[in-house]
């Protein structure tokens, strides 16, 4: 270079690894960048006199431009918890979303099911209601049969008698007009022993009508003081004579044996009554059906009912000799609508609603039975 004349000096510059043209910037001897990216770069400068070309030699620096503080591995080890931080946050938000609409399903299908729920129980209600309605109407059938049959006893008498004393009162009156005193006073004792038979058999048909509707008094859910055994007692005769109003061919032995200690205990009549008529209907119905399966000339369909007072409490045993109940029938005698009995003849409520009212008393009831040989219900009733 030629030192003399340095003012006239010419100068080019280039950056390597951002241009690698050369820039001629004339006499100036300082140069002002601006934009470059970040990166290591050379700056090369290079040198010519006034007239002369530019030396082969170069002036060289080497130089490191940082990035901006958003491009420091820092920064991106922010922008990447940013990230992850929206994400989670964006998921959480979905999945609050997609449980909030999964949980308004949900309650949108508990309460449809709810709903549904709702109305199966009003129809079983319903349905329960008519078959027990249906089932204390079939009581009341067989009940009602029996009455009918107890009251028709004495009024066949109170009728017999009663047309034999008009025959007699004829007579009595044709032999006071022969004179004859004495014939006339046999026909009016007799017309008078007829009165006294009439009079006896009314008031045999006036007490069954009595108990009856004191039965039927007491049926307002209060437990009175009650006879046992002559509860025990009606209905078993109203219990047999009315399946022999259905089946005339039908015959039983019925037997009692009462404890007469027992006096009277608190108890809902009717419901009791209810109890007692079920359970020795299905007695019957167990010897009829053993009648009709085993020929044996020599088998007698025998019901038995006997009471007995132990310490504080009262049983009722009702026993038959008729077909027995299946040990894997046991346990579902008491369940509702479960029936042995062929369609048309049970609800298969009348055990249920007998147990349902013996717990209403404090009470137990208890089946023992052997498939052929017969079965004992006992009712336990506290004191």
């Amino acid at each position: 270079l030629n030192y003399k004349d340095p003012n006239f000096t010419k100068y080019r510059y280039r950056i390597k690894g951002y241009d690698d043209e050369w820039v001629n910037v004339g006499t100036q001897q300082r140069v002002f960048l601006a934009n470059i990216p970040s990166g290591d770069y050379t700056f090369e400068v290079q040198a010519a006199p006034r007239f002369g070309s530019y030396a082969s030699n170069t002036a060289t620096i080497d130089f490191k431009i940082p990035p901006p503080w958003w491009r420091t591995w820092p920064a991106y080890v922010l922008y990447a918890l940013i990230l992850a931080a929206a994400i989670f946050i964006f998921d959480r938000i979905q999945r609050r979303r997609v449980i909030a609409k999964e949980r308004e399903r949900s309650r949108e299908k508990e309460l449809k099911q709810a709903r549904e729920i709702e109305l199966a129980y009003e129809n079983l209600k319903a349905t329960q209601k008519k078959l027990i309605h249906s089932e204390k109407m079939a009581s009341l059938g067989e009940l009602t049969a029996g009455i009918a049959h107890e009251i028709q006893n004495p009024l066949n008498f109170v009728n017999n008698f009663s047309e034999l004393n008009q025959e007699l009162a004829d007579e009595l009156e044709e032999e006071l007009k022969n004179g004859e005193i004495e014939e006339a006073k046999a026909i009016a004792k007799n017309i008078k022993e007829n009165e006294l038979k009439i009079s006896h058999h009314g008031k045999r048909a006036d007490s069954i009508v009595k108990g009856m509707l004191q039965h039927s008094r007491n049926n307002t859910g209060e437990m009175q003081p009650t006879n046992v055994n002559t509860l025990c007692d009606e209905y078993l005769r109203l219990a047999y004579h009315g399946l022999r109003a259905k089946d005339k061919s039908f015959n039983a032995n019925l037997e009692t044996n009462f404890d007469k200690k027992i006096g009277k205990i608190p108890l809902v009549a009717q419901d009791m009554g209810r109890v007692i008529l079920n359970i020795i209907n299905n007695a019957l119905y167990a010897v009829k059906e053993r009648q009709m399966q085993n020929k044996d000339i020599n088998y007698v369909p025998t019901v038995i009912v006997e009471t007995r007072k132990e310490k504080d409490k009262v049983t009722i045993a009702i026993k038959d000799n008729g077909t027995g109940i299946p040990d894997h029938v046991k346990d579902k005698i008491f369940q509702p609508f479960f029936t042995t009995k062929s369609a048309g003849q049970g609800t298969g409520l009348g055990l249920s609603m007998s147990y349902d009212i013996i717990k209403a008393h404090g009470g137990e009831l208890v089946v023992e039975s052997d498939k052929g040989i017969g079965t004992i219900f006992t009712v336990i009733l506290p004191t």
